[in-house]
């Protein structure tokens, strides 16, 4: 199973394999955002942008289970974007 996880993460950029095989192990929603990861705007933002980029989460998941409407996942993913422009 591990050789296959490891097989997974490699080729996780790869759009041809589906999305749920891609991020097979990705970690829950409740494990990334942790209370003390919630409890402060700049880190729950930083933990927004990780589970969509990194985990494959959609902005639409992230924000349903967040309490929030998707625009505001989209504008704290936006915000990362100006910023690398800079």
């Amino acid at each position: 199973m591990e050789g296959l996880i490891d097989h997974l993460r490699k080729h996780k950029d790869i759009p041809e394999i589906p999305k749920s095989q891609r991020f097979v192990n990705r970690p829950e929603l409740g494990k990334i955002f942790t209370k003390g990861a919630l409890r402060e705007r700049g880190r729950r933002n930083e933990k927004v942008e990780e589970t969509v980029e990194r985990y494959g989460y959609t902005q639409r998941e992230v924000a349903d289970f967040l309490g929030l409407h998707f625009t505001s996942v989209s504008r704290i993913m936006n915000q990362k974007s100006k910023m690398l422009i800079k």
